[in-house]
């Protein structure tokens, strides 16, 4: 009877709902509301060689500003990885209207990913590589709250992210 009664204790609990992540369908205020500073503040991924980078991000902060193109945005980011820093600014985020998608080009190499509806000084992304999942989360401000942190983990654990497989920076 003991067994019987505790029973309901051992039964794992209900996981939490699953929302699916939204993407935004571009507009005319879409893009001009990604204009400015960014920064990173947390990411998770599959895909080795975004996980690599993923594990050595200690800082990062990135900015848009229109491109020669209303197709385009410039991108300059400033980084420290372990202990270089690094700034570049030869990247390229192409606007794909049709299908409300973004391309990151930076050497040839071209990585797509739909921008997930939330606040407006949140800049949460996912990256289409059904094989690899990865959500990366950017803020105008380098401190998010608490909502909305658990929030984004909330959207990686559906996506089959442990606490572990998240990666902050410092």
């Amino acid at each position: 009877l003991a067994l019987l009664l505790g029973l309901p204790l051992a039964l794992p609990a209900e996981p939490p709902s699953c929302a699916p992540l939204v993407p935004v369908t571009f507009d005319n205020a879409t893009i001009p509301g990604l204009l400015g500073q960014w920064i990173y503040i947390a990411g998770a991924s599959t895909y080795p060689p975004h996980l690599e980078e993923l594990k050595e991000v200690k800082h990062a902060a990135f900015s848009f500003s229109p491109g020669s193109h209303e197709d385009e945005l410039n991108v300059t980011e400033i980084m420290r990885l372990n202990e270089t820093c690094v700034v570049r600014n030869t990247s390229k985020i192409l606007v794909f209207w049709h299908n409300s998608t973004l391309a990151h080009v930076d050497d040839q190499v071209a990585s797509m990913a739909k921008l997930i509806q939330s606040d407006k000084d949140l800049l949460i992304l996912k990256h289409l590589n059904t094989s690899f999942p990865t959500l990366s989360l950017s803020a105008r401000m380098p401190n998010v709250s608490k909502e909305l942190l658990e929030d984004f983990k909330a959207h990686l654990h559906c996506l089959g992210f442990t606490e572990k497989d998240i990666f902050f920076t410092s």
